[in-house]
């Protein structure tokens, strides 16, 4: 009976994050006539996978989803990889030059986003990565990089620096120290990154709809905004089911790592 609130919360925090996915699978199963009644239904009368078929027909989900997931991978790495070294660096080395470097970090999100695009558009297009992929990578990148510095460096200072001390007496160099003493400390933070990374490129959408207009390169969530009738409503059965295909790699990249996300910080100590 202690408990029971707790249980009553979780419940409803639950049933508040589950909605919103429940109520576009049941509008991705139901009928135009259905969707188009006054009283909206919970249950699909008759159920259809009609809208699905459509989706797959009207647009090339494949390849978007596939550019997508490209986009994101290769964001996400690469967000880790620079944001690693560098968080390691702004946490261990106290300098004017670091404290510069973090308040920087901070300043840099409180510029709006459409502030942004107009110089990264200009640079890229003397690049000649307009319209490509790899420029939109290279965008996500300096997007998701500010965010990613500041959470790692947290992760960084949680780390005693004692553990390193340790190391160095044994005889380990600072490079070894790093590799086997704080990077399996660092894994939650890596993974949450990572993740962090990931789902911000997979939903973006302002960015790509500035650098990217062949339809043959666009990004999933471009390609969902084209579910759109001669007057600009949206088809909203088909647009149901490629918005609920949208959200799996998501979901499956989160199932495979939340393990490792939710695992403490010092557990990953005792695991090395």
């Amino acid at each position: 009976m202690k408990r029971l609130p707790s249980y009553a919360a979780l419940l409803a925090y639950i049933v508040f994050l589950a909605f919103p996915l429940v109520w576009l699978l049941s509008t991705a199963l139901k009928t135009p006539q259905e969707m188009a009644q006054l009283d909206p239904t919970w249950i699909p009368r008759e159920p259809t996978l009609a809208n699905f078929s459509d989706a797959f027909g009207e647009q090339d989900l494949t390849g978007a989803a596939l550019r997508s997931l490209v986009v994101a991978i290769f964001s996400s790495f690469i967000t880790v990889l620079i944001s690693l070294p560098a968080a390691y660096a702004m946490a261990r080395y106290r300098s004017l030059v670091n404290r510069v470097a973090i308040g920087w970090v901070l300043v840099s999100q409180v510029f709006p986003f459409i502030l942004i695009i107009i110089p990264l558009f200009m640079v890229l297009r003397e690049l000649e990565l307009v319209n490509t992929l790899p420029g939109l990578v290279v965008v996500h990148v300096t997007f998701t990089l500010p965010f990613a510095l500041w959470m790692l460096q947290g992760y960084v200072r949680a780390v005693p620096p004692e553990l390193e001390e340790a190391a160095s007496v044994d005889g380990a160099g600072r490079l070894r120290a790093l590799v086997s003493v704080v990077a399996p400390l660092l894994a939650p933070g890596v993974v949450a990154t990572l993740l962090f990374s990931f789902i911000s490129s997979w939903n973006e959408f302002l960015f790509a709809l500035v650098i990217l207009q062949d339809p043959d390169v666009m990004t999933l969530p471009l390609t969902l905004v084209r579910f759109t009738g001669p007057e600009g409503v949206a088809r909203l059965g088909p647009l149901a089911a490629a918005s609920l295909m949208a959200t799996i790699p998501s979901l499956i990249f989160f199932a495979i790592i939340q393990r490792r996300l939710r695992s403490g910080l010092m557990a990953g100590a005792v695991k090395g």
